[in-house]
């Protein structure tokens, strides 16, 4: 059975998306990203560009503005609470293990 695209989230997909609930241009998130996550997470320009493209077909983001080649992006509505069902599904597995790897360490 075929995964649903999106249905999880990669941690560059994820701070994308936390990224943008600013108005901000694609340098500004990769900057972003590398500051919210002390570094640890790296968005070259590829993945973030096709990232955003797939984004903004999916109805996650929208452009908000245009400057020439520079575009900047907003998260929209729905990729609000994609970002949020994501957060919950984070929360699920961070519960599971602290209660069942509670267990296996007893």
């Amino acid at each position: 059975m075929a995964r649903e695209k999106f249905q999880t989230l990669t941690e560059q997909m994820f701070y994308i998306l936390l990224c943008l609930q600013q108005e901000r241009c694609g340098v500004d998130v990769m900057a972003q990203v590398s500051q919210m996550t002390g570094g640890r997470v790296v968005i070259g320009p590829g993945t973030l560009y096709s990232l955003l493209e797939s984004f903004q077909l999916e109805g996650f983001i929208q452009v908000t503005r245009v400057e020439g080649r520079k575009r900047s992006y907003r998260i929209t509505g729905k990729g609000r609470l994609r970002l949020e069902e994501e957060v919950r599904r984070l929360r699920r597995q961070t519960e599971d293990y602290v209660k069942y790897g509670e267990e296996a360490r007893t």
